[in-house]
């Protein structure tokens, strides 16, 4: 059969092309970039791929799509998955497999081919959106159909003139424009960190202390639109921030959470772009949204992070919550003040013009505007009434 394989160019899809072709398949390299790679790599996994021996190599850049139909809607529901990984690498899964399926129908191919294992997120995040988008392509996963050690993945690609540095075949690194993930043999346990020559975005940021700086991230209906007074496309935006960001050392951590195969799983990250955006987002939130709209929002972008994460983005929920997540940004224009410190972000001001606290004639602790001393005296016999009579049912004879 020809076969399009998803292809990163690290281990584990490098070493399915020479399986596959053992097998008697044709392969047809897959490369989606999500805006993880530099041209450099690009080049590099080209390169891989044709020593590899394939038959056609395809590269496809869904920066822009991952950012239109993924990453607005991550920022808009302000998505942290256990209130800190904001979902920078598995939010891209389904979108990856989608253009693969679409390049193995381009080029004739009858089945699709992954580098996932079986222990891990992302085999359910391809085939449940192949088995959706496309289901009359065969899906072939010799990793984890085969379960290789890494040792001999090393050798058969040695024999097939592929050396990999040391560092590239010690840790699993996937990347994105949202950010970075690293495994390693540190996080298969949860008492140890990654060492910092395996950080990828924020190595050695954090060694020497840099002077303090001041920016304005401006956004226009929940989309990134500006940085410091410059006009920017949402996905330039991201890049300055990311790295700007990360060169204050942001955006670090180590993701402790669920699994969909049920079992607990842990993975370090870097997001600096999303360290800043997101709670930057919210700030703006703050100020331009009602409390319920805060509340409802909030619970519809738990169920949909635990959509994404889980690989259920294809869902026809997923649709509906992004349907809110639009109508949610309708006000949330405005400019959102911080300080930079090496390894800390603090919001000094949040501004807009649809501020619902300019819109008070009120302030806080100090004015009555919209009510007066004897309504605030009122209020207050009547607030947390039920509570208060329930306290008398307590009270005995």
């Amino acid at each position: 059969m020809k076969v399009a394989l998803a292809f990163s160019g690290g281990l584990d899809t490098s070493w399915c092309v020479p399986v596959l072709r053992e097998m008697g398949h044709e392969i047809v390299t897959v490369t989606v970039d999500v805006g993880g790679f530099t041209p450099a790599e690009i080049d590099e996994i080209r390169e891989r791929s044709a020593a590899l021996g394939v038959t056609e190599h395809v590269f496809v850049d869904a920066s822009e799509a991952f950012f239109d139909e993924m990453i607005r809607f991550l920022i808009a529901g302000n998505v942290l998955r256990g209130g800190t990984y904001p979902l920078c690498v598995g939010a891209e899964r389904s979108l990856q497999a989608r253009e693969v399926a679409k390049v193995a129908q381009a080029v004739g191919a009858e089945a699709i081919g992954h580098g996932c294992t079986a222990a891990g997120n992302d085999q359910f995040r391809f085939e449940t959106a192949l088995r959706t988008l496309a289901p009359d392509l065969v899906i072939l996963a010799p990793v984890r159909d085969q379960a290789p050690a890494r040792a001999a993945q090393l050798a058969l690609l040695s024999a097939n003139g592929i050396d990999f540095p040391a560092q590239k075949a010690a840790y699993s690194i996937n990347s994105g424009l949202w950010g970075v993930t690293i495994g390693g043999e540190e996080t298969t346990g949860t008492d140890r960190t990654i060492p910092e020559s395996a950080w990828q975005r924020t190595r050695g940021a954090l060694d020497t202390l840099k002077p303090a700086t001041q920016h304005i991230l401006g956004f226009e209906q929940g989309i990134p639109a500006s940085l410091d007074g410059v006009k920017m496309s949402p996905i330039e935006v991201i890049r300055a921030v990311d790295e700007l960001a990360a060169s204050y050392g942001l955006g670090r951590g180590i993701h402790l959470g669920e699994t969909i195969l049920g079992i607990k799983g842990r993975v370090a990250f870097e997001a600096p772009a999303a360290s800043v955006i997101i709670p930057a987002h919210r700030e703006l939130e703050k100020l331009t949204l009602t409390k319920r709209q805060i509340s409802m929002k909030d619970a519809v972008a738990a169920m949909y992070g635990e959509w994404v994460h889980e690989g259920l983005a294809t869902e026809p929920a997923a649709r509906h919550a992004e349907a809110l997540f639009i109508d949610s940004q309708k006000h949330v224009t405005g400019e959102v003040h911080f300080e930079l410190r090496t390894g800390s972000l603090f919001f000094t001001g949040v501004t807009s013009p649809y501020s619902l606290h300019a819109a008070s004639r009120a302030v806080y602790g100090e004015a009555v505007g919209e009510w007066t001393p004897d309504d605030a005296r009122g209020f207050g016999r009547l607030y947390g009434l039920s509570g208060i009579l329930h306290a008398r049912t307590e009270v005995k004879p």
